[in-house]
Order: C-alpha cells, then structure tokens, then sequence
C-alpha cells in the first residue's frame, strides 16, 4: 500500500500555516512577512485543538508567557535584530533533555517536580538560534524501551490509529510532527529512538554520527557513546536545517566533532548513483512481521528510478555475538546510570521493570564482561567499515513490527520467536548505533490495515551528508507527504 491512509483520530485539518516547512516559515519571520505571535499561536491553536487526543506534548508553558515571548521576539526584529536559524519557530524538547526553567522528568515519578538550572547543550544551541521553547515531548521512563508511556503523564498515542503505539522513545516528538503540532523537533537515539517513532508516524528522524551533535555534560564524558541527540521533522531539508544549529564541537563533550559546512546548503547539490547493500533480515536472523521485509525492500527499490544500484547481501558476522554485546554496554551505561536510584528503596519502587532491568543486569558485570563487548564492537565497526568498500549506503527496515497497541508495553513474540528482552525487538536498529554510524529513517509506506512503516539507510561513520542527500533524493519520489494530519 503506497498511498498514505487518513488518521482515524478525530482531528480538524491543520491550517496552511502549520503545514509550512520549518524553512519556509524561519524565512518569513527573518523576512517579517509573518510575525513570531502569528507563527506560534497558531501552533498553540492546533495543540489547544489535537494534543488531548493523542498526549504528545508535556509541561506546556503558560500561553500567555509563551506569547510574551513571541512579542519580544518580535520587537527585536522590528528594532533591526537579526533572526537566527531558527528564530520565531516554537519547539518542544524532548522530555529527556533539560530545559532551564522548564520542568525535566525523564517521564519519572522520581521527578516529576524537577526543573532545572541549566540546558543540555543541543537545547542552548536552540534557544540560542532564536527558538521559543514551549514545552517538552512525552517519553518513556529514562527513555527505555521505544514505548511511549510513563506515569507521570501517560501514554501518547500513535499519530495514525489511537489504539497503536507511537513507537519511543521520541514517540512525542514523532507523534507532535507527525499531526503538525510542531514545525521542527529534536530526539535522542540510543536503539534506534529517532529512527523507530518516526518509522511508526511517517515522519523523519536522523540518528547523526557519533559525536556529531555534542553530548551534554553528566558524570561521564567519556564511555557513555552509543546514545547521540539529533533532528526529527517533516521533510528531510528541516533535518538537515535542525542539525546545523545542534552539531559542532563543543569542549564540555571532549569526544565531539566539528563541523564543516552546513548540511542544508550541501543539500543543494543533489546524490549521485550510488550503490545500496539491503539487508532486509539478515538472512533469517532477524524475525520480522510479515508484510514489514516486503514493504521496505519495495521502498529501497525507489533508488533504481534514479539508476541506483541495490544488491541484496548478508554481511558475514556473529549476529548473536553482536546483540550481547549491546546488551552488556547497555547494562552498562543505563543499568550503571540508574543505580543510585536502585540503591534509594523508596526511588527503586518507583523504577519501571525495564530500569530494574538494566540495573539488575549491571551487578554482575565485570570488567572482562565489558572489555569483551567492546572488543565485538569494534569487530563490527570494522566489518562495516569494509562493507563500505562495496556500498555507498546499508539499508533495512528501521523496525521489526509494526505499530502494535499502545496498551502492549513490548512485542514480547515476533513471528512466532520470543524476545528475551524488553528491547530485543529493536535489534535492527542496534547495528548503525554499534558502529557509531549516520542513520537516517525514511517513509516506507503502510500496511493494508493503514500502519506506517519506515526504512533506514545507514551511511559511512562521519558521512551525515551523503545519509541526508540520500533522503532527500528518495523523499524527491515518493508518492505521499510525511505526517498525518494533511
């Protein structure tokens, strides 16, 4: 099914406003053809009249502060200020980013309370390029498992069906887009949290290079690398026009990369042919829905109209091997991370399962059982090094299922096969995430029953560029908009 189906929430259609590009209307607020009051109520307007439905938007600023804001904003203008890159357009930052003087709950019952005094670095550069913050976007708890729901704010429901999931964890994110509540939003991915939610709400999601976008300041600077910030948005220029204000060096996150060019502009010379490996399931390894390997390998095959080369292979690899190890580095990083919470027993009660999980699992790690998993890391950041002399791009489906009830925490079964974990079902997003690649998820389609599915193409280690040309010559053929909403 290519034609994109209608949204079965009850929902009026955005206005033509709301419909515009990130760009387009960056560009006619710095031109001062629209005002920043006119952009952001009318955002405000389309969130009073659709976030109810489906809880993708959190800790909303009072309207009458966010427009205060817009007036300043736009009085700068007036007296000859010049609009950054992202001037005048509201945003809501993803609920496990802090937001000074906004409330940060990581989607906890531990803190549902907090705000804190200072933004992660990716939301300075934001505010800093002139973005009126508005809000947050709905996650699952410390962003485990890409199941947006948590109990502070509960579930958000998928931008298509209201009885599916939204995917997660930048499942607000994915869902706020998608249904044109927001012009722009940012995402974290560690398994695959841009690349999954926008894969179930037809809407696109960049996971960047490792040390693209600059990690915020916590204990550890130096270990904790699989995790990275990076852009979500309706069209593939938006993502590149987010990441230029997110990525650069900066010295608070040592192991960050700078920056070279804008990747907008490097947009406006289009991708050539180029060669495509599509792994679809890896041979069998990967259980997949049915209709899911099918739909996706339909939609990789849009590049031959461009006169790409598509090449069916399996890379030779220990796949078991490589899912331990993530799940080893991930005990390691989120189980570690949570322990001070497991060690308060009143904090532990509060923790959801997947968090009792991941620091359960933590205990009895050793440092052998970590230097192991790093070492089957670097075996395959290497195999797919050599993969890249033979392709220009990796592609396969950027999840196994498709969306399934909001009211199922995790796909515990996959075509007949069960999931040892709550996040095993995401294994086909792990793999650009181990080999600290770009990786990027595109609109694939629907199922006949109207579920979205989305395909990932995973570029070369620093090749965010020729992930991002790749997506927009794919976007330039499809047949259907990202979204739901219009």
């Amino acid at each position: 099914m290519t034609e994109r189906p209608r949204t079965k929430h009850d929902i009026p259609e955005a206005s033509e406003l709301c419909r515009l590009s990130a760009r387009e209307l960056a560009a006619r607020i710095a031109r001062r053809t629209l005002s920043v009051r006119e952009v952001v109520t009318a955002f405000l307007n389309r969130i009073e009249a659709v976030n109810s439905k489906v809880n993708a938007i959190v800790s909303l600023r009072e309207r009458g502060d966010i427009l205060r804001e817009a007036d300043e904003k736009d009085a700068y203008l007036a007296a000859g200020g010049k609009a950054g890159p992202l001037f005048g357009l509201p945003i809501a930052i993803k609920d496990l980013a802090e937001t000074k003087g906004l409330r940060t709950t990581w989607g906890s019952p531990i803190f549902k309370d907090f705000v804190p005094d200072r933004d992660a670095i990716h939301v300075e550069r934001i505010r800093a390029a002139g973005a009126v913050i508005i809000g947050k976007t709905n996650v699952p708890e410390f962003g485990l498992g890409s199941q947006t729901y948590n109990n502070v704010f509960g579930p958000t429901l998928n931008a298509f069906d209201p009885e599916l999931s939204a995917g997660g964890s930048s499942g607000g994110a994915a869902v706020a887009l998608a249904l044109d509540m927001l012009p722009i939003a940012d995402g974290s991915d560690y398994g695959g949290s841009l690349r999954n939610p926008a894969a179930f709400n037809n809407v696109y999601g960049l996971r960047p290079s490792q040390g693209r976008v600059p990690g915020s300041p916590d204990k550890d600077l130096f270990f904790a690398q699989i995790g990275v910030d990076g852009p979500m948005g309706r069209d593939v220029r938006d993502l590149a026009m987010l990441l230029d204000v997110q990525a650069g060096y900066d010295p608070r996150s040592p192991l960050s990369l700078a920056t070279d060019g804008s990747f907008l502009a490097g947009l406006d010379r289009p991708a050539s042919p180029a060669r495509i490996g599509w792994l679809g399931d890896l041979g069998g390894h990967l259980p997949m829905e049915a209709g899911v390997r099918e739909l996706c390998e339909t939609a990789v095959r849009r590049f031959e109209e461009a006169d790409w080369k598509i090449e069916a292979m399996v890379p030779a690899f220990d796949f078991e091997a490589l899912w331990a190890a993530f799940a080893t580095l991930r005990h390691a990083a989120s189980g570690c991370g949570l322990k001070p919470l497991y060690d308060d027993p009143h904090r532990r009660a509060l923790l959801k399962p997947e968090g009792l999980f991941e620091v359960e699992g933590s205990l009895n790690l050793t440092a052998p059982d970590i230097h192991a998993a790093t070492i089957v890391r670097s075996d395959w950041y290497r195999a797919v090094l050599a993969l890249f002399d033979r392709f220009d791009l990796l592609a396969l489906p950027s999840a196994a299922v498709f969306p399934f009830a909001v009211t199922t925490h995790w796909p515990s079964e996959i075509a007949g096969r069960r999931m040892s974990s709550y996040h095993r079902w995401l294994e086909v997003a792990s793999y650009a995430s181990m080999a600290g690649c770009p990786a990027v998820n595109v609109p694939a389609g629907f199922d006949a029953a109207g579920r979205p599915m989305g395909l990932q193409l995973i570029g070369r280690p620093r090749g965010d560029l020729a992930v991002l040309r790749a997506a927009a010559l794919y976007e330039s053929l499809l047949d259907w908009p990202a979204g739901a909403s219009h």
